[in-house]
């Protein structure tokens, strides 16, 4: 049945109403009262709901029951991704959602070619997020990953890790399957440059903050697959749930 993203307290019997892209949403694919859906509030688990009405800027629900429903993994992976071209960060937001990601950190790299600031940056930074909610609606995930600020690489490595640092890096002399497959399952940062990768200084600066460089192989992976293949890496080797 439909999944929505309700940021609201839910509970059984509660009669809620729905967010205004939710309802709009349902007014267009027509969906008539007596329907069944499900919501989530980033809280854990979902509840079944019936819809009560539904008109062109409103429509309630009705919370049936609560569902005990996790797809999380046991472990966070953190993905901080330099910007790279166009849309190509909402492509790899939204899959990267879908993988599993606990959270994504936006990075402001030398070799970035999309620059952000001011209005546009918060439209932008807006626009993540609302991908973030329809990549979690569209995959089961009843938790949505953390948007983090645009931050300066440097700035960014200036702060505590909360994880290890993964750097993902032709120079480095270790593949990344080698080294998940001799570690267990753990939180972990993956650190994904621009096109044309982060430059020397940056990734010097990176190590020297204790960020590991490994490859993903032989090959040259583009920025907009590194951080996603890494992903599924990691998952294949420690399992997805």
């Amino acid at each position: 049945m439909p999944r929505f993203y309700c940021p609201l307290p839910l509970a059984p019997g509660l009669l809620v109403d729905l967010p205004d892209t939710v309802a709009h949403h349902l007014h267009v694919v027509r969906q008539q009262a007596g329907a069944q859906l499900t919501l989530f509030n980033g809280q854990g688990g979902q509840y079944r709901a019936t819809l009560q009405d539904v008109g062109k800027r409103r429509a309630s629900a009705r919370v049936d029951a609560f569902e005990d429903v996790e797809v999380e993994l046991r472990y966070a992976i953190t993905l901080a991704q330099a910007l790279p071209e166009a849309s190509k960060m909402d492509w790899i937001i939204e899959k990267a959602v879908e993988l599993g990601v606990a959270a994504v950190d936006p990075l402001a790299a030398q070799r970035c070619v999309t620059r952000l600031s001011g209005e546009r940056l918060d439209k932008r930074h807006a626009h993540w997020q609302a991908i973030i909610v329809a990549a979690s609606e569209q995959s089961g995930r009843n938790r949505l990953a953390t948007l983090a600020p645009l931050e300066e690489v440097g700035k960014w490595l200036s702060r505590p890790a909360a994880a290890p640092r993964i750097l993902l890096s032709p120079r480095g002399t270790q593949t990344l399957a080698t080294w998940g497959a001799a570690h267990g399952a753990q939180d972990v940062v993956l650190m994904v440059g621009p096109e044309g990768g982060f430059s020397p200084a940056e990734e010097d600066a990176a190590i020297a903050a204790g960020a590991l460089p490994l490859t993903m192989g032989p090959r040259i992976l583009r920025t907009e697959t590194a951080g996603l293949a890494a992903l599924a890496t990691l998952q294949a080797l420690w399992g997805a749930m």
